[in-house]
């Protein structure tokens, strides 16, 4: 996790600093004010805010819900609201799942509380990030996130992601995940 946070998050904030620098662009304090309406950034410098942005905006939240003493089914409100979604605990985490392995390529698997309140699991590829206004096929604010990009994953597991999203924050074994609302 050391070389995923200080080379691959450095790296996203260290690209979307220059972008906004070189365009003289000045960024808001919030990232995802920054990523949430892409149309606003200048042509030139779109696609650097969507990339690094977005990864750093991911890589934000993936901190605050990872944890070796986190994890467990939720309790509360996220639990009510998972058994209205899907049905049981178990059968989100199996949706999760199936959402994180069968995204071709890089991405992310997310839990999204949606505008009308409701929640819906989705996956973006790349870095792009459910609060991406005409990007993100299902919009909402994410509150879990799940990094199947190879980076994440690779040097323990190598090619075999179906074992890794199964030591997420999906997951009731291995390393657990915080599953809670995140506070901006």
């Amino acid at each position: 996790m050391e070389i995923h946070y200080t080379k691959h998050h450095n790296a996203y904030v260290t690209n979307v600093n220059k972008a906004l620098a070189d365009a003289g662009v000045t960024a808001p304090e919030c990232i995802y004010e920054l990523i949430g309406d892409l149309s606003k950034m200048p042509d030139a410098i779109r696609g650097a805010v969507r990339n690094n942005g977005g990864g750093h905006a991911n890589h934000s939240l993936f901190w605050k819900v990872i944890g070796p003493k986190c994890g467990g089914a939720p309790s509360g409100a996220l639990a009510a609201a998972i058994t209205k979604a899907f049905g049981s605990f178990d059968a989100f985490k199996e949706s999760f799942g199936k959402a994180a392995t069968t995204r071709f390529g890089s991405g992310w698997a997310w839990l999204v509380v949606k505008p009308d309140k409701s929640i819906a699991i989705c996956s973006t590829p790349n870095q792009d990030n459910p609060l991406m206004k005409g990007v993100a096929e299902t919009y909402g604010d994410p509150i879990l996130g799940l990094d199947v990009w190879e980076h994440a994953y690779y040097l323990k597991y190598q090619n075999r992601r179906p074992i890794t999203s199964r030591h997420s924050g999906a997951s009731s074994t291995g390393r657990k995940w915080q599953l809670g609302l995140k506070k901006r």
